[in-house]
């Protein structure tokens, strides 16, 4: 479960209180609604399955996978479909490995989606084991389906722009400059993602 409405407000205001740039936004554009996603391993293959697709795709492959292997897709049965099936599913070679090293490592309980490490730097080393999960996949899986109230993915481009927008700067500041200028933003930065996403393309700003 991702952030609470109530959370977002909360982690917001207090930013404001000492960013003027996300004081002013949050007059113009108000405060986002909450991302959320189930916590589990389906979140995670769907992950998988999304990536690098567009959105029409993604839910055509996933139509096609849990019509054939059931709507929770348990990973054993998911380990024992060939090549051929999952390929009629639309998943290619490359997506294939990645969702059988998800299986894998949920079957042998090195990834257990119902006790990640409680500690975010932990959890994005457990999550990243994953073949094909990288940081900025864990960071989004913590932050919405778990509800992590600090994950900030300093390399997505959106937050990018959009911190940059908020603090008036001129050009989008890297992924190193926007990971210290969220420092002082602890416990909040989640809140501060999801209203930098909230803030990307927004007409009013």
């Amino acid at each position: 479960m991702g952030l609470s409405a109530d959370a977002i407000r909360t982690g917001l205001d207090a930013i404001a209180a000492q960013e003027p740039g996300i004081a002013r936004a949050l007059t113009l554009v108000g405060y986002p609604e909450p991302r959320i996603r189930n916590r589990g391993y389906a979140t995670m293959l769907r992950t998988i399955v999304g990536q690098q697709v567009s959105v029409a795709a993604a839910a055509s492959m996933w139509s096609k996978l849990t019509g054939t292997l059931g709507e929770d897709i348990p990973p054993d049965l998911l380990l024992a479909a060939d090549f051929d099936a999952l390929r009629a599913c639309g998943l290619s070679r490359q997506k294939q490995s990645y969702a059988r090293s998800l299986c894998e490592l949920v079957i042998a309980g090195e990834v257990d989606f119902d006790a990640l490490p409680s500690d975010d730097e932990e959890a994005i080393a457990r999550l990243t084991q994953i073949k094909g999960i990288g940081r900025w996949s864990a960071e989004i899986y913590l932050l919405f389906a778990e509800g992590r109230a600090d994950i900030w993915p300093a390399g997505d481009l959106a937050v990018q722009v959009g911190l940059g927008k908020l603090l008036g700067m001129d050009e989008r500041p890297s992924e190193k400059l926007t990971r210290e200028l969220a420092e002082g933003w602890r416990p909040y930065r989640g809140a501060a993602a999801i209203f930098t996403w909230h803030c990307y393309n927004n007409a009013a700003l």
